[in-house]
């Protein structure tokens, strides 16, 4: 005798639906879902049977829920290229970014040339908001040697293009690196620069480049909004047997 298929529940059908108009591209990554009561409204339910749509969605990696500020899309079935620059690759996927210029310095930081095992201590800062429908969505602070060509980049205005095009030219070609990745809360200087609450949750990454002879290109610690950045990292393990 067959058994007869449950039918989905409410909370489940609603979540199928907008599933759907996420992968669709009818809710494009960073758009803010309608309010609960508007979701409740729409599909004639309870905004408890709305939260646990929500629930379901965000189980499923597709929305962020911000505590004060809604539900985001953060569905994205394409990585983005940065090899190409964070610019480049973000206006492959259709994002338009605003890039402003915060901090371009010449200082000397001779922590920082201790910790990274570098001989001059001196570097050009370069501090760089990116935005994207009127919200900071990342905050990069770069530290990158003060060679003549990286000062002759910057005094031309190339730092408001592609820093790895700057780089590039200035014969700064990353070959290698190390990143560190961790979850932090935005400091008030940090999120007034954003334009968020202080105490948000952002991702924090440091990442070192270095050339094929391990001199440094450049170290930038970022801050990245998650409902539009996460990280895929991929390795290889030598010499197991």
């Amino acid at each position: 005798m067959a058994t007869a298929s449950v039918p989905p529940l409410k909370h489940e059908r609603i979540a199928r639906v907008l599933e759907d108009e996420i992968r669709r591209g009818s809710m494009p990554r960073g758009r803010r879902l309608p309010g609960e009561t508007e979701l409740a409204t729409r599909f004639s339910v309870s905004r408890n049977t709305v939260r646990a749509a929500l629930v379901e969605l965000g189980q499923a990696g597709l929305i962020a829920t911000r505590s004060g500020k809604g539900s985001f899309v953060t569905y994205d079935g394409n990585p983005l290229n940065v090899e190409l620059g964070w610019a480049k690759a973000l206006q492959e996927q259709g994002v338009e970014t605003r890039v402003d210029v915060l901090r371009l310095d010449e200082v000397s930081d001779p922590a920082l040339a201790a910790a990274l095992g570098e001989d001059s201590d001196e570097f050009v800062v370069i501090d760089r908001l990116r935005s994207a429908g009127g919200a900071g969505i990342s905050y990069e602070r770069s530290r990158i040697p003060a060679l003549p060509a990286v000062r002759a980049a910057v005094a031309a205005g190339e730092a408001d293009g592609s820093l790895t095009e700057l780089l590039r030219r200035a014969g700064l070609v990353a070959a290698q690196g190390e990143q560190w990745v961790e979850i932090r809360k935005l400091s008030e200087p940090d999120a007034a620069v954003l334009g968020r609450q202080a105490g948000e949750a952002f991702l924090w990454s440091r990442c070192v480049t270095r050339d094929t002879a391990d001199n440094l290109v450049e170290n930038v610690e970022s801050l990245l909004d998650p409902i539009h950045f996460s990280l895929h990292f991929q390795f290889a393990a030598a010499g197991l047997s």
